[in-house]
């Protein structure tokens, strides 16, 4: 019944099981599990009532010739779905809604699902590295590994199935590697990396040389200075961002490919009349662009809100599923209903838990996501 280019797209997904014990075809379960995760329901067991709840509903779009699965035949097929295929079917779909993502700051980061954790094994709980696309604030794309150390492997994994000719990807200190800038310039991409002690030896020569430089506003040397403030709920914060393109002394400046400018990004924040001072710095690819370096630094955070809306409006962190794919390709899902949710215009200005809701309880307004989502 449903035709349209995102069904084709499920349709890469391999059904793993018996086809002798097939009642519910795998492109409704997958259908359902995705419009219900929309729709404010964060475990099978809520997917399965809200689905039968909303029957009718559903049998506009598919034929369900034997009603609604189970919530144990929905765990079950998410168990088995090879998280490759899924991965590549929200690819697909992801270079649909973004087809255009040059000049977007690419953000790079590890997000631990605490719930989906098992005592008796070793590798557990999972680390999903996702990665967020500035321009549209959407998950462009995800990797499994089980430690957060393992994102240094990890990365340039999640890289290679990235289209980013053009953008600018950040990361944090963990990510600033010289196997991964390698692999980020080899995707004709540039990068602002943040840089802690994870490099030692490189770290104090930047930071040495530009708390150096900070302590006489740059005197002497060439650089690019912006600055900005903010106000509110009783806190004032000015931050401000130096870059330079003087790094001919830099003893391995030919080591991490094409590095062109080191910076450093000065937060002095007044609260409660105590004032702090938070000091970063980095490497870049890019000219000395004091606005384009704040802009990547601050944009990079928009990973960090994406987490807090799994955690927060997705409830990821108490989902206690640990079976099989089941962990990454629940996260898959959360990511699939996210984006979906953050494509969908709306008269007024809503947020995700708004529009959750609205799903939830306002079937014009789901059959609206659907049809935008589903049959554009």
């Amino acid at each position: 019944m449903i035709k349209n280019k995102m069904i084709d797209y499920f349709g890469i997904i391999t059904d793993q099981r018996q086809k002798a014990k097939i009642r519910h075809k795998l492109i409704d379960i997958l259908f359902i599990s995705v419009v219900s995760t929309l729709a404010n329901c964060d475990n099978w067991v809520a997917i399965e009532d809200f689905a039968n709840d909303r029957i009718s509903f559903f049998r506009k779009y598919l034929t369900l010739p034997y009603g609604i699965p189970s919530h144990d035949t929905m765990q079950r097929v998410f168990e088995w779905i090879d998280p490759k295929e899924f991965q590549s079917t929200f690819m697909k779909w992801i270079n649909e809604i973004s087809a255009n993502l040059k000049g977007s700051i690419i953000a790079i980061d590890g997000k631990t699902v605490c719930g989906a954790r098992n005592t008796n094994e070793e590798k557990s709980p999972i680390h999903i590295v996702s990665a967020w696309a500035s321009k549209y604030r959407i998950v462009i794309g995800q990797v499994k590994t089980y430690k957060k150390s393992n994102e240094i492997t990890a990365i340039p994994e999640l890289l290679k199935l990235l289209d980013i000719n053009g953008c600018i990807v950040t990361t944090d200190a963990m990510g600033c590697q010289k196997e991964i800038v390698k692999a980020i310039v080899d995707k004709k991409s540039d990068y602002v990396l943040a840089l802690k002690g994870n490099q030692k030896l490189f770290y104090n020569e930047v930071k040495e040389y530009l708390d150096d430089a900070l302590e006489t506003s740059f005197k002497d040397i060439s650089h690019s200075y912006t600055k900005s403030f903010d106000k509110g709920h009783g806190r004032k914060e000015v931050r401000e961002y130096y870059v330079t393109e003087d790094i001919d002394w830099l003893s391995s400046k030919q080591e991490w490919a094409n590095l062109k400018s080191i910076g450093i990004a000065v937060r002095q924040s007044e609260e409660k009349g105590k004032t702090t001072i938070e000091k970063r710095y980095y490497i870049s690819s890019l000219p000395a662009d004091a606005v384009k370096f704040s802009n990547a630094v601050r944009k990079h955070w928009g990973i960090e809100s994406m987490h807090w809306v799994l955690d927060v409006v997705f409830d990821e962190d108490s989902n206690r599923t640990i079976k099989e794919h089941s962990p990454e390709n629940l996260s898959m899902l959360r990511k699939f209903a996210l984006n979906i949710l953050r494509n969908i215009e709306t008269e007024k200005i809503m947020s995700g838990p708004r529009k959750r809701a609205k799903a939830m309880t306002d079937e014009d307004f789901l059959d609206l996501v659907v049809k935008t989502t589903f049959l554009a």
